[in-house]
C-alpha cells in the first residue's frame, strides 16, 4: 500500500479572517489605506473591509479623500475577494478596472465590499463598493484580474 500525503483541510471563512487579522506582513499599501478585513464568505466569493482613511495621508486640496486612494481601496477589496474565491491559493493582479464616483469621501472609517462575479481559468471578473459611515455609496468599481497561483507569483 502506498502512502500519499493527505490534502490539507480547506480553510474556513474564520480561518481566512484570522489569517489576515493576525498577519504581521501586511503590505505597505494596505497599511497606508488603513486596511482591515472584517468579514469573509467563500460561498459568496466576497469580503468586507474597513479602511481607516486618515486625513494626514489621503486628502486632496478640497479636504476630501483623493479619488486615487478610493480606487486603491476598491482594488484591495476586489483583489482580496479573488484570494478568498481561490481558497487562498491564488493572487489575482488587476488587468483592468473602471471606477465610478458617486459622492465625496471624508476622512474616517470607510466600509468596502469586494466580490468575484465570475472566476475563470484565466480571468476573474470582480466588483467593489466603498461606503461611508452612514452607509452611503461613495464609489463603485468593476475589474478584470488574472488568477495566478501563489507559488508562481514573483
Amino acid at each position: 500500500m502506498s502512502e500519499t500525503a493527505a490534502a490539507p483541510p480547506a480553510m474556513t471563512d474564520d480561518d481566512i479572517l484570522q489569517r489576515f487579522q493576525r498577519s504581521r506582513n501586511q503590505p505597505t499599501g494596505s497599511q497606508t489605506l488603513g486596511f482591515r478585513l472584517t468579514a469573509v464568505s467563500q460561498a459568496e466569493k466576497s469580503v468586507e473591509v474597513a479602511f481607516d482613511a486618515r486625513a494626514e495621508l489621503l486628502l486632496n486640496p478640497m479636504k476630501q479623500i483623493q479619488g486615487g486612494y478610493l480606487c486603491a481601496m476598491l482594488d484591495e477589496c476586489m483583489s482580496v475577494a479573488c484570494m478568498v474565491a481561490s481558497g487562498m491559493t491564488h493572487v489575482a493582479p488587476t488587468a483592468e478596472m473602471k471606477t465610478s464616483f458617486f459622492r465625496s469621501a471624508a476622512p474616517g472609517t470607510l466600509r468596502g465590499v469586494g466580490r468575484v462575479v465570475r472566476w475563470g481559468r484565466t480571468l476573474a471578473f470582480t466588483e467593489g463598493e466603498i461606503y461611508d459611515a452612514e452607509g452611503r455609496l461613495l464609489a463603485k468599481a468593476t475589474g478584470t484580474a488574472v488568477p495566478t497561483p501563489f507559488k508562481s507569483y514573483k
